[in-house]
């Protein structure tokens, strides 16, 4: 069944170009993995597919995206039709249409085991056990062959990409911890605890908080929750937790509180008062520098010298200057005065351990 999608598939990408070749624009799409993709999607959505939702995830134009639904109607004459209000069409496969097309392959396998690995990495084992679970799940849908020729395959994969080998400290956050604070974000209820302070040393306890969201990654990973004490949003340090219990009382985020703009206005984790950063890396580290994106609002200018100028609005001195190391002399602080005060005096504590 999956040869003659394919070969339909084929059919119609053919008569796609023959059309587009008849006085129709270039065409930006040519890869019958696309269309394989979109039936795949098409039938694993519900409420289906819209033109611009086609155009989103392909990054086509509308006209494009109209030839690609064409192509799977083409192929799939069981294709629905639905109609929003408003007059919009979305189009989805009915479930098993695409028959051996929507078995997993070994890239399927290896993305699960690359997200496991690194979330054990980055301390999340509860989620790293998940996905294990979800590997194995698909795993059990391959034919035999393919098992065979599987764990070479995925170590060969993970190998390439350096996560399996990926080195770096890392804080290990016990399985329960993670996963009764997940349980109370999702259940949208207070939590009290018993938390050690990373930089005190002294634990609060019964502390009553509204868990929000949770940071992990590498190194130091927090949960960010509003305090009641503090009667604002703070973070707290995962490690530090001693006592987690759930109540029954329920927590209801400001709607005001927008998290992703929380998290913007500083350069890593730490909230302190915003400063207009500019920095400046020399012409030899200016191509490298270039890749990086330091902070979702930055911007950048290419200076006469080759040097590059990058200005950004953020709070988070301490962690700026951790990052700056990395650069060596590669790297200037233009602004501000107190970043560079900052980066002075952190310096001048290192050279003082080793004198």
């Amino acid at each position: 069944m999956a040869i003659s999608h394919i070969g339909g598939l084929l059919d119609a990408m053919t008569g796609l170009r023959q059309t587009v070749g008849n006085g129709g624009s270039p065409m930006r799409y040519g890869r019958l993995a696309d269309l394989v993709r979109l039936a795949l999607k098409m039938q694993g959505r519900a409420d289906g597919l819209s033109l611009d939702d086609i155009g989103e995830t392909f990054e086509v134009s509308r006209r494009t995206a109209e030839r690609m639904r064409d192509a799977i109607r083409d192929t799939f004459p069981q294709t629905e039709e639905l109609s929003e209000p408003g007059g919009r069409k979305r189009w989805r496969l009915p479930p098993g249409t695409t028959g051996r097309l929507a078995d997993p392959t070994v890239e399927d396998i290896a993305v699960l085991h690359r997200g496991a690995e690194l979330a054990r990495q980055s301390g999340d084992k509860a989620t790293a056990d998940h996905l294990d679970t979800l590997s194995d799940r698909l795993r059990a849908r391959m034919p035999g062959p393919k098992r065979t020729k599987l764990e070479p395959d995925i170590a060969a994969i993970l190998e390439a990409d350096g996560v399996a080998l990926r080195p770096g400290p890392r804080e290990g956050i016990p399985t329960e911890t993670l996963n009764i604070l997940r349980q109370a974000i999702l259940a949208g209820v207070w939590i009290e605890v018993d938390h050690r302070a990373r930089a005190t040393g002294l634990l609060s306890r019964n502390a009553r908080l509204g868990p929000m969201a949770m940071l992990l990654g590498e190194g130091r990973q927090y949960l960010v929750a509003y305090s009641e004490w503090a009667k604002d949003v703070r973070l707290f340090a995962l490690a530090g937790f001693e006592r987690i219990a759930l109540t029954e009382d329920t927590f209801e985020r400001s709607t005001e509180f927008d998290l992703s703009a929380w998290m913007q206005r500083s350069f890593g984790i730490w909230q302190e008062d915003i400063y207009d950063v500019v920095w400046r890396f020399t012409p030899e580290a200016a191509p490298e520098a270039r890749l990086y994106l330091f902070h979702s609002t930055q911007e950048l200018t290419d200076e006469p010298d080759g040097s590059l100028t990058v200005k950004f609005r953020a709070g988070g001195l301490r962690e700026m200057c951790w990052h700056l190391l990395r650069w060596g002399d590669q790297v200037k602080i233009i602004s501000p005065a107190a970043l560079r005060d900052a980066m002075v005096d952190h310096l001048n504590k290192v050279q003082k351990a080793y004198s």
